[in-house]
């Protein structure tokens, strides 16, 4: 099962009404929560951000003597902007998995992976747990990432970085814990990291592309359940389209 396989499939079914309906929801409350309080303190935010912005390049180049005001406060306002992106389709995503997932996981399951037995071995208690770790996750990395903030040519990619760990934190739990028991979400884990992350960063990616970032958070759903039942079904030796083991002797190495 490949990252390309995984994403072409959420996209073909991503405008199913199910689908739809889970893609809307999440993603409206998210902007409904944030877009309030940006209308309200955007601006406030803005001017404060820029002062400091003034502020560090005067401590840092005292002898220029530079006024830089108005490229500070379009600066403040490009950094307000790549940190408001990820709060809209990160809190859309907490939604989505604590209210969402378990639906996505059973249209996947049922359409792709039918033969796949459900071992449970994850839950309601898992789930918030996970969802709190990529929380305390996200806030850890943002301290750390901070003397970092102090180089503008790296704003893009740092908040990149971090959602992709963040993205294939949130969603790769809830993806498996319906069918996986806890030592083959472990095992597959460990295997996948380097395509789970790969996945989080297109999240990331694609989550400031107008339009298209408002499907990012299903699709990207489906695509993670798409690609780790897959994942599961060859730890087991199922095939996706069949409901019996693979032959073992004739499967390819």
């Amino acid at each position: 099962m490949s990252v390309a396989r995984s994403l072409l499939y959420a996209a073909a079914n991503v405008l199913h009404p199910r689908m739809l309906w889970l893609m809307l929801w999440p993603m409206l409350v998210a902007l409904a929560l944030w877009g309030s309080l940006a209308l309200f303190l955007w601006g406030r935010l803005a001017l404060r951000v820029a002062l400091w912005l003034q502020q560090g390049v005067d401590y840092a180049l005292a002898w220029a003597h530079l006024d830089l005001g108005a490229a500070a406060l379009v600066a403040a306002n490009v950094l307000l902007f790549l940190l408001f992106v990820p709060l809209v389709y990160l809190t859309a995503l907490f939604i989505l998995s604590l209210f969402g997932m378990q639906q996505m996981v059973n249209y996947v399951a049922q359409r792709a992976y039918p033969a796949l037995e459900r071992r449970r071995g994850g839950g309601i208690a898992g789930t918030g747990w996970n969802s709190f770790v990529a929380l305390f996750g996200l806030l850890m990395l943002g301290l750390l990432s901070l003397p970092f903030w102090l180089f503008p040519p790296l704003w893009p990619v740092i908040p990149l970085l971090i959602l992709a760990w963040v993205n294939q934190r949130l969603l790769r739990y809830d993806a498996l814990a319906e069918h996986a028991d806890p030592q083959e979400m472990k095992r597959i884990f460990a295997r996948r990291r380097g395509a789970l992350y790969v996945m989080g960063l297109l999240l990331a990616l694609v989550a400031y592309v107008p339009l298209l970032g408002f499907f990012a958070p299903v699709v990207f759903g489906l695509a993670f359940i798409h690609y780790l039942l897959g994942a599961l079904a060859e730890e087991r030796g199922y095939r996706a389209d069949a409901n019996k083991p693979l032959d073992r002797g004739n499967a390819a190495p």
